[in-house]
């Protein structure tokens, strides 16, 4: 499920990985000069120039006079981006949120020599326009706009339009809910590097069934809110990739092979040239990729390396982007085929070297430093609550580790282009997010002063406690354990877990936030509650393919019981713990997992709150179920959906259950709150309801809605799991 992230705690904010800058949804923040050095930022709403050497310079490239069109307002820089030349900069300004993120908005150019601006699009509807991009040659700019892809001269403001059939169902440029939700994508055109054609991805979802949502308050009378959503066993979306001239229209289908719709294209780019695309194809099952390379002047394509997995095989981590190397001869790719998460080079003939080599995960790519000779990378080889940066040499060679040996916990790096200064991030249980520029690999303060990152004295009082546990099946979990304030030995207390346990997040991180619960309106520790966390496999921690991997068929079972027995652990060895005030909550997929807990250990768990759950596995959507649940296509792979649903397991409810959900929640929709209330009611079980009206997947929209969860989830929990020591 892909609002993953609501553990809604401060680690959130501060994941691995580096920033794509050609992302028009991720470039709102620091964007590289081509030398490495310099970089680029809206500052105080302008666009500035700074030198990462010196925190003094600052050169104003757009003021805000500049930004300030005749008779009106300056308009607000959401994002911007420059033309390949640097002479032009595209800004986003206005923009408004589709599902996820505020991808439609209005765009405008600023001409650095000439100081002219100039509004894009005029004409179309109010933030209407997505994903614009200049041309590598400067001279036009393609958007998307109403489901159309166009295409507008930067000199006479004439535009054209490059598709003409786009309606809500046949959708060029950008991607329907399940490709933006599950496979991260948003942005579906490509500019051809000599500026003469456009690639763009065309989903049609016409036979894709709405699931209607019931909107009972905007007005007198009800009325539904559509969303086209395939469920699990039923088809995805057509997916085809084509090609359009820019100058006279002719659009070619890419020739793909396979079914266009049993099968998904969730990352493709121009391959170095303009003449050929490199794709990634998975198929509908999600366990065989085939990376194509297309030549677009014979439409002939070839597979050039495939590989498959007994579970399933991830699509490539950035939506945006090919590492390409050795000037396009080979790229780089991550794989799980020898166990592990590892990178290797691929030739245009599938030609495989292995450039990372040990019992490690690649967690993710952070730079390809040809001109030096090394990949950087985040991984954590030896404890996987943390990230650190490493190195090897693309030739091949040891390990080495980049990030200081004083600093336990998660580091990010923003490293330039010229590989030898970035802007890093460091964070851990006890340290505030802190941030400083470095050198590479010395990883030295730029400025020549003491390390910027400092231990907070009262959060290393406070910080929880990281522990493994071993189950009885033998499976080693990582945990973190917050015990109450003026804590007793002697004594007994209440515990709470906090779980997700599905393939899409994990929440045992050192990272700032952990053993913090924001929804409980006060503080725990104080109130005498021992806080725990940990990841069971299936999570997504650096411990190898088959850690992550055994979950396959299994949500709802495998990942359920590797949190009971691990908590019949705790108990074990931690005889402060008082098992008759035992409580388990999660968001989403940890709803879920909250449910399973409930209904199928009964015998631990006493009280639960369950927010945003999947109480059918059969009515969540097909891309993030099928893939690891199989697909459901006769009675037997059905059966793995039903035997990890909740409401398989719901007449066994002893304790003490508090249900939220939103009823406009467009992710794990209001059918699943309902179903489940059918089979507690059929089998006389009570239980508390909190429906939100019309509030999304996170429960935040309309006034006083966060804080009337927060006060429902601490009065439920302080009353059915009460505080203190006994």
């Amino acid at each position: 499920m892909n609002m993953k992230f609501c553990q809604r705690v401060l680690a959130v904010l501060f994941s691995v990985g580096t920033v794509l800058i050609q992302s028009p949804v991720k470039a709102q923040g620091l964007q590289w000069a081509a030398d490495g050095y310099h970089y680029y930022r809206a500052v105080n709403g302008e666009i500035a120039e700074l030198d990462i050497r010196d925190a003094a310079k600052k050169n104003v490239l757009v003021d805000r006079a500049a930004l300030t069109p005749t008779g009106k307002p300056a308009i607000a820089v959401r994002r911007f981006f420059f033309s390949d030349d640097r002479q032009k900069v595209l800004i986003n300004t206005n923009t408004r949120r589709v599902w996820r993120q505020d991808t439609r908005g209005d765009y405008w150019v600023y001409d650095i020599k000439t100081k002219a601006l100039t509004q894009l699009g005029k004409g179309k509807p109010e933030a209407s326009l997505m994903f614009a991009k200049i041309s590598p040659d400067g001279t036009k700019a393609a958007y998307v706009s109403e489901h159309n892809i166009f295409v507008e001269d930067l000199a006479t403001g004439a535009i054209k339009p490059l598709t003409t059939d786009g309606t809500a169902r046949m959708i060029n440029g950008t991607f329907d809910w399940a490709y933006e939700e599950e496979f991260d994508c948003r942005d579906g055109f490509r500019w051809s590097p000599d500026s003469r054609n456009v690639a763009y991805w065309q989903i049609d979802a016409n036979k894709i069934r709405n699931y209607l949502m019931l909107n009972t308050t905007d007005s007198t009378y009800s009325f539904t809110v559509p969303v086209e959503y395939p469920v699990s066993g039923t088809d995805p979306s057509s997916c085809k990739i084509k090609v359009v001239n820019v100058n006279d229209g002719k659009t070619i289908n890419v020739n793909v092979p396979g079914d266009a719709i049993q099968h998904y294209i969730p990352r493709m780019e121009w391959a170095g040239n303009g003449n050929e695309l490199v794709l990634q194809q998975l198929n509908r099952a999600q366990n065989e990729s085939k990376i194509y390379i297309c030549n677009i002047s014979s439409n002939a394509s070839r597979v050039i390396y495939q590989e498959t997995d007994k579970a399933w095989i991830d699509a490539k981590n950035d939506p945006i982007g090919w590492d390409w190397i050795e000037k396009g001869k080979k790229f780089v790719w991550l794989s799980e085929k020898d166990g592990w998460r590892h990178a290797y080079s691929i030739d245009r003939f599938g030609q495989t070297k292995l450039l990372t080599k040990g019992n490690y995960d690649v967690v993710d790519i952070s730079l390809i430093d040809e001109t030096n000779g090394f990949i950087y990378f985040i991984a954590s080889p030896e404890n996987a609550t943390q990230r650190y940066l490493y190195r090897v040499k693309l030739s091949g060679g040891p390990l080495q580790r980049v990030s200081p040996a004083n600093q336990p916990g998660t580091h990010r790096y923003d490293i330039a282009p010229n590989g030898l200064v970035a802007i890093h991030s460091f964070n851990n249980s006890y340290t505030a997010p802190a941030t400083e520029t470095i050198s590479l690999p010395a990883h030295q303060p730029l400025n020549g002063q003491p390390t910027a990152i400092k231990v907070d004295p009262s959060a290393v009082k406070n910080k929880p406690e990281f522990f493994t546990v071993k189950t009885v099946d033998g499976v080693s979990m990582d945990g973190w354990m917050m015990k109450p304030a003026n804590f007793d030995p002697s004594k007994k207390y209440p515990i709470v877990f906090y779980v997700y346990g599905e393939p899409a997040s994990q929440t045992a991180a050192d990272t700032y936030g952990a053993g913090y619960n924001r929804e409980y309106a006060g503080s725990m520790i104080n109130d005498g509650y021992i806080y725990v966390s940990m990841d069971n496999r299936g999570s997504p921690v650096p411990k190898g393919r088959e850690w992550r991997k055994s979950i396959y068929r299994n949500i709802g079972i495998l990942n359920v019981r590797d949190q009971a027995m691990a908590a019949k652990e705790l108990f074990k060895r931690n005889a402060f713990i008082d098992t008759s005030r035992v409580a388990v909550w999660g968001w989403s997929g940890g709803g879920s997992s909250t449910l399973n807990l409930m209904f199928q250990y009964p015998e631990i768990y006493k009280t639960g709150i369950a927010v945003a759950a999947v109480g059918n596995q059969l009515t969540y959507d097909n891309i993030y179920q099928e893939r690891y649940m199989g697909v459901p296509i006769d009675d037997e792979s059905r059966s793995y959906f039903i035997k990890g649903s909740p409401i398989t397991h719901a007449k066994n409810l002893r304790g003490n259950l508090l249900y939220v959900h939103g009823t406009g929640d467009d992710n794990v929709h209001y059918n699943n709150a309902e179903q489940l209330i059918n089979q507690l009611v059929k089998y006389n079980k009570m239980f508390q309801l909190m429906s939100y009206p019309n509030r999304s997947h996170g429960i935040y929209e309309g006034e006083g809605t966060s804080q009337h969860l927060q006060a429902t989830y601490t009065k439920f929990l302080r009353e059915h799991c009460p505080p203190g020591a006994r």
